[in-house]
């Protein structure tokens, strides 16, 4: 390995913590002309209440970096165990749901 790659080199730490991970079965995406904002959400079937797990801001440069990653490890994995199937209309599996905020009607 080169000096320069060594200098360049960047130390990740995990927790022990962080290292369990967290589930979630749900995810919403949201942006303004300066980031992405990902929340990843554990929704549990037949409860009208979900939390979210996790909230991930990105800039839009990341983000397109992140879209990358998962067509890139996505492609690896089908090569591997085969194509993933989604339902057609893959996003109506989702339930509907309140954040909270006033609702609008028309």
């Amino acid at each position: 390995m080169s000096e320069q790659a060594k200098k360049s080199q960047i130390n990740i730490e995990l927790s022990e913590e962080m290292a369990e991970g967290t589930y979630a079965n749900m995810f919403m995406i949201g942006h303004s002309n300066s980031e992405f904002i990902i929340d990843f959400i554990k929704w549990m079937p037949g409860v009208a209440k979900a939390k979210v797990k996790s909230r991930i801001i990105l800039t839009p440069h990341h983000g397109k970096r992140l879209l990358r990653a998962l067509q890139d490890n996505i492609a690896k994995y089908e090569s591997m165990f085969g194509t993933i199937e989604v339902p057609e209309g893959g996003g109506d599996m989702m339930p509907p749901f309140n954040l909270g905020g006033p609702t609008t009607e028309a």
